[in-house]
């Protein structure tokens, strides 16, 4: 066994082997290599003649990946731990030293579980995938930074504009910009269906917008221009590198061709077949971009790292804590998880809960009558995973919403009682009874 306590510039590695003639006996060797490729290299050869099988490394910050990449690389059984797994034990010294000789002995008593590490084409899908969320909360903050050059000027334009961003306030910036001062003018170019009047428009535009401001916020639009175009051609390379993956290719239920094609014989000939990514945007709420986010996330061979739906969502923080002692047991909050994973599934189960009609719209309204609105977000982001989960597993598979109804076909006599309890609330002093047809007839 060998263990790597990951520094910036260097890792201290710990190696403990069977001694050579006392059985049941460790070598154990301590040393400071360089995190070098070179280095590292080198160290892989030494762990392979000396028949380590596994090595550990503790995910620090970044400076763990080049250590799990070229160690993975030259055939060796890399895992990477969680610090809080590894945490040391209190009362002793805390040094590199001790703590790889720690990590060591943990690793060697199989005390520690692996982080999820995808491999590579899963790995520079994420980092693409990544980079379009970041470019795109910069856009988002100089749009901010906009905003609060128009309080400056005096200018409350997003007071009458829901979406500053949109088609009327940008035409309303540029013609700022470019040296338009009269509000009259300037509220003429909002588009008809704001929902602001002329009148309301020309005094949010009426203020002291000066020189200064045109070039803050001319630079800025060019800014923001410019990641929204960065974010476009993000979003091609990410939908052919997840066209590439395997597995992600479309796959007939009936003839189990894979390409998109059918068999000559096929009954199913005349149905189109959508890819990986195409399936999961079948998903209330879940579009393009999220479906390819969760891709990213997860990998296309979810069975592999997650044996069932529900340990994807608890590897994703979607579920809540048990906290018991004695008699008493409570749930406490799910944790943080995956930010990027929960981000694009918190967005979808948004729009999924402003749904109508469907099953999740329907599932968020009942859990947030009980339990509040932040609760019945996470419960659909979790649904929504599951979903995307057996939808990953089985290439076959195609989404089918149960429809707002489904509910009350679960249980036909509970829904009937809750009704009748409704009745009565609303009539008091009074009692409901169902009579049956034939009964009133005769």
């Amino acid at each position: 066994m060998a263990a790597i306590d990951v520094a910036k510039d260097s890792g201290m590695v710990c190696t403990r082997l069977p001694h050579e003639s006392r059985a049941g006996r460790k070598v154990q060797k301590v040393w400071e290599v360089l995190a070098r490729y070179d280095d590292i290299l080198a160290l892989a050869d030494h762990l392979r003649c000396h028949g380590v099988q596994r090595v550990v490394v503790e995910s620090t910050s970044d400076y763990w990946r080049i250590w799990f990449y070229l160690l993975e690389a030259a055939g060796l059984t890399v895992w990477l731990v969680n610090a809080r797994d590894v945490k040391n034990v209190p009362g002793r010294p805390k040094t590199d030293k001790l703590d790889a000789v720690w990590l060591c002995k943990l690793n060697e008593r199989g005390m520690l579980r692996p982080s999820f590490v995808p491999a590579a084409p899963i790995r520079d899908l994420r980092q693409l995938t990544r980079l379009r969320a970041k470019l795109g909360q910069d856009a988002a903050r100089h749009q901010n930074r906009i905003e609060k050059i128009l309080e400056d000027a005096l200018l409350k334009i997003s007071s009458v504009l829901s979406d500053m961003s949109g088609v009327s306030g940008r035409r309303i910036l540029d013609a700022l910009v470019a040296g338009q001062s009269d509000p009259a003018r300037l509220a003429d170019l909002a588009h008809p269906r704001v929902r602001a009047g002329k009148a309301e428009l020309r005094a949010a535009l009426t203020g002291r917008f000066r020189p200064v401001h045109a070039v803050e916020i001319g630079m800025l639009l060019q800014v923001i221009d410019l990641l929204e175009a960065k974010v476009a051609e993000l979003d091609e390379k990410i939908a052919a590198m997840v066209a590439a993956l395997p597995g992600a290719a479309p796959v007939c239920g009936r003839c189990a061709l894979v390409g998109g094609e059918h068999a000559p014989t096929c009954p199913d000939a005349a149905v189109l077949l959508p890819d990986l990514a195409g399936r999961l945007d079948e998903i209330t709420g879940v579009g393009l971009s999220c479906a390819q986010v969760i891709i990213a996330e997860l990998g296309t061979d979810v069975t592999a790292q997650f044996p069932t739906a529900g340990h994807a969502a608890a590897w994703a923080k979607l579920v809540p804590l048990t906290h018991q002692s004695g008699r008493v047991s409570r749930t406490g909050p799910t944790g943080k998880g995956n930010r990027w994973l929960r981000g694009a599934l918190g967005t979808a189960a948004m729009a999924a809960a402003k749904s109508k009609g469907t099953f999740l719209g329907e599932r968020y309204q009942r859990i947030r009558r009980r339990r509040g609105k932040q609760k019945a977000l996470v419960a659909i982001s979790r649904t929504i995973l599951e979903i995307a989960y057996r939808l990953i597993a089985d290439p076959t598979l195609r989404f089918h919403d149960l429809g707002a109804e489904h509910y009350d076909t679960l249980n036909p006599e509970k829904r009937t009682r809750s009704k009748i309890r409704e009745l009565q609330r609303l009539n008091p002093g009074m009692k409901v009874t169902l009579t049956p047809i034939d009964d009133l007839t005769t």
